[in-house]
């Protein structure tokens, strides 16, 4: 096991991580992306400046076409972005947008030209890109931005605070590894972006020392001798020697990475593009998230008077703003003040409603004994009337109780069995069918059983058990108004209504029916033994 960290490791340790910390939040930061359709290769484009921008950028922000520009404004606070990067296109044009966080300004750049990474490295013959570069963030250089005006001025500082700051006489060289340029002509008023990877290569040494201070070994089988590699150089290529001249070449003022960078001694600083490069303009300059006043527009111009009354139309609306505003919190106010005294009023009431259940609930009760509850006044009160006066309570006498059917005596029954022989006990219907009795026995037409006995009925008006509902139909042997008689007379087929008539069966048309057999002696059907 490894010895345990001593205290003083442990807070030196923590303290080198606050350090780090304080630093990485006091750096900008940057959110690159692009809205609306823009199509493949500006979507590639968009991927390219990230990796411009590393590392202080989210490489790996996603977009939804439902996000707005208030969605990433609201998540850069707490992360803290402090620059946007957003690209646009229209059937016209590309557009790049500029804005600083939380308050602005917002540049409007049109994307004249541009071209993609993979198409910059594609045309070199030899290029120079390699992940440790982009572990630090570039070194930027503005040029011919000393022009005079307004526009300008904005320009270079917000490019200047789009990357971090760099202290000259603390930085370590060995964390410039790339550079962006932005080069501003005055004449035809555009920008141009680029983006190179340095090289330090020390000066004044013959091609084959630098190629012997560099990692890979040159190929010497053709050599008989190691002299003509450092004094010829022979069988190496233009671009492994590249002339260096007054304008590249500098003294070091501390060592470097690579072999022969030494410090205070002279060394060449190359540039090699990596790309993306565009081609800039800017068309104006606006207060604010995109919605405040225009300072600057390269294609409309104001003279004074018009500025003023677009200001003060801007004010006015502001104060219509305001006054809506305060009138509505106080709307707001007045609704919860009067739902607050409804709420104190309701719960009064409820107290008082409680407190005078209270009361009556202490005060004695004539009804209890023995702590029972009083008797309600119900059906009980009806029967003790019945049996006390011998009658029937009249109606609303006892709302409360139910009313119950009075029962029925043996001179009643007598009455519903002796009725006519056409009328049934129940309401006349003569479609009602044939019904059976409590003991299974058949009701005749005049509703009386056999043995004499009335239907019962139960508390429910339902039946006995036995006495089954039937749905209602036409009882058999029973004739409606207006319908023909039946075509089977009860009379036996034998007698002599039927002789010398045609028996005719209901069939299909054309059909003739049944005839007699033969000409002469006996005619008719002949009984079939059994039951009829």
């Amino acid at each position: 096991m490894g010895k345990s960290k001593t205290k003083n490791q442990k807070k030196s340790r923590a303290q080198a991580v606050h350090v780090a910390e304080d630093a990485y939040r006091s750096v900008p930061h940057s959110f690159v992306f692009h809205r609306g359709q823009v199509g493949k290769n500006v979507g590639q484009l968009v991927q390219d400046m990230r990796t411009v921008m590393q590392p202080y950028t989210a490489v790996s922000l996603k977009v939804r076409k439902k996000n707005l520009l208030k969605d990433f404004v609201s998540v850069a606070g707490p992360l803290g972005v402090t620059h946007f990067v957003i690209f646009g296109k229209t059937s016209d044009s590309i557009n790049m947008r500029l804005a600083r966080l939380p308050k602005g300004p917002m540049l409007y750049f049109k994307v004249l030209k541009y071209s993609l990474i993979k198409d910059v490295v594609s045309s070199l013959k030899k290029h120079r890109m390699h992940e440790q570069q982009f572990t630090h963030h570039p070194l930027l250089i503005l040029s011919n931005f000393g022009v005079d005006g307004m526009h300008v001025k904005l320009m270079a500082t917000m490019f200047q605070n789009m990357f971090p700051s760099i202290n000259v006489q603390k930085v370590n060289l060995n964390t410039i590894k790339r550079c962006v340029l932005f080069s501003f002509d005055p004449a035809s008023q555009e920008i141009q972006f680029r983006h190179y990877s340095l090289k330090v290569v020390p000066v004044g040494m013959s091609r084959g020392i630098k190629k012997l201070m560099q990692e890979k070994f040159p190929n010497m089988s053709k050599f008989e001798d190691i002299t003509e590699l450092l004094v010829k150089g022979a069988n190496l290529s233009e671009s492994e020697a590249e002339q260096d001249g007054e304008h590249n070449i500098t003294e070091l003022p501390q060592m470097y990475s690579g072999r022969g960078n030494m410090p205070s001694q002279q060394s060449a600083v190359r540039l090699t593009e990596i790309g993306p490069r565009m081609t800039l303009q800017l068309v104006k300059i606006q207060e604010g998230m995109g919605d405040g006043n225009i300072l600057y527009h390269s294609m409309i111009s104001k003279t004074e008077e018009e500025i003023q009354e677009i200001l003060k139309r801007k004010e006015a609306k502001m104060k219509e703003k305001e006054e809506r505003r305060k009138t509505q919190e106080q709307n707001v106010a007045t609704k919860k003040e009067k739902q607050e005294e409804n709420k104190k009023k309701s719960l009064e009431g409820i107290k008082k409603k409680r407190a005078e259940a209270e009361e009556d609930s202490e005060v004695e009760d004539p009804g209890m004994q023995d702590d029972r509850p009083a008797a309600v006044e119900s059906d009980d009160d009806v029967e003790y009337y019945r049996q006390a006066v011998g009658q029937e309570p009249d109606e609303g006498m006892f709302p409360g109780a139910k009313k119950r059917r009075r029962p029925e005596k043996s001179h009643d029954r007598a009455k519903k069995r002796k009725l006519s022989p056409g009328k049934s006990s129940k309401q006349p219907d003569s479609k009602s069918p044939k019904r059976k009795g409590a003991m299974g026995q058949h009701r005749d037409r005049t509703g009386k059983a056999p043995h004499g006995k009335g239907w019962k009925k139960s508390k429910d008006e339902e039946k006995t058990f036995g006495n089954k509902k039937r749905p209602p139909g036409k009882a058999f042997g029973s004739k409606k108004s207006g319908e023909r008689e039946t075509k089977f007379p009860r009379k036996n087929f034998d007698g002599k209504k039927n002789k010398g008539k045609t028996f005719q069966t209901k069939g299909h048309k054309g059909k003739p029916g049944l005839k007699k057999k033969g000409a002469g002696g006996k005619q008719g059907f002949t009984r079939t033994k059994g039951k009829r």
